[in-house]
């Protein structure tokens, strides 16, 4: 286990989630999609997110926080009078642009400061995996009755991977920082009424090349083929020691955020 090779130490590794990173992913790949195999067991976050955001666009305008290229976004346009997605780095917005759709428009936003909308432009919002930010001016530009739904990830996600690869993955948090980020986000923004869901199942991968996928997302290629040459024999190893039929299983977990405004 201690020769197995730790990306984080490349002069090049990017921070994750990072402004930096999301550009390097822009420019990379064009698109926040990740390139893992795994299957999620149901109910889980993802899909019941998804659900209740179909039941919820319908002849709206809508607000897509984070929209990345715009894919989870443009699924939508057919039934809603008109989509918004925001996203800070500019490789996104310009492959949602591309789909050209008459009634979605994208835009490259920093939701760190004000919201650049009019007071209660839209009819609803959801943020899929977005900023927390957001949330600071979500409940201005959001008409009265409106609804916001929020999806993120949990604490626990990706819980397991650090003792089998800590290398490679940082062990799971003490206590719930994202949680308590995500509470106090909606607290600052005055949405004092938000329920918050947590939403636990299980993620099984499918094969040892997964484990790398998931750890350099977003890294350059040349940090991927690093560990691939290092450790991919004693990463396979341990995922098959580990696995399952249906692959390795770790924790896959979501925080639902809903609030009526």
């Amino acid at each position: 286990m201690n020769n197995m090779f730790n990306p984080k130490t490349h002069p090049e590794w990017v921070r994750p989630h990072s402004i930096e990173w999301y550009a390097q992913l822009g420019s990379l790949t064009g698109q926040y999609s990740y390139p893992w195999k795994s299957t999620i067991t149901t109910p889980n976050g993802e899909v019941i997110f998804a659900n209740e955001v179909a039941l919820m666009v319908p002849g709206m305008k809508v607000l897509d926080i984070g929209c990345g290229h715009g894919e989870f976004a443009l699924q939508w346009t057919p039934v809603a009078k008109h989509l918004v997605g925001i996203d800070i780095t500019e490789d996104f917005i310009h492959q949602g642009n591309q789909a050209g759709r008459s009634n979605a428009t994208f835009l490259t936003v920093n939701t760190k400061g004000r919201l650049p909308f009019d007071n209660e432009e839209f009819d609803c919002a959801y943020n899929r995996r977005g900023p927390t930010s957001a949330y600071l001016d979500a409940k201005r530009i959001i008409k009265k009755g409106g609804k916001l739904i929020g999806l993120h990830p949990g604490d626990r996600s990706t819980s397991g991977l650090s003792e089998l690869f800590p290398e490679l993955y940082e062990p799971s948090p003490i206590g719930k920082p994202i949680l308590d980020n995500l509470t106090e986000r909606l607290k600052e923004g005055g949405l004092t009424q938000a329920e918050i869901e947590t939403v636990r199942s299980m993620e099984y991968l499918h094969e040892p090349i997964d484990i790398v996928k998931m750890s350099v997302y977003g890294q350059k290629p040349l940090i991927y083929e690093m560990v691939l040459q290092e450790s991919m024999s004693e990463i396979t190893q341990i995922f098959e020691k580990n696995a399952t039929e249906r692959g390795l299983p770790i924790t896959f977990e979501r925080y639902i955020v809903r609030v009526t405004i």
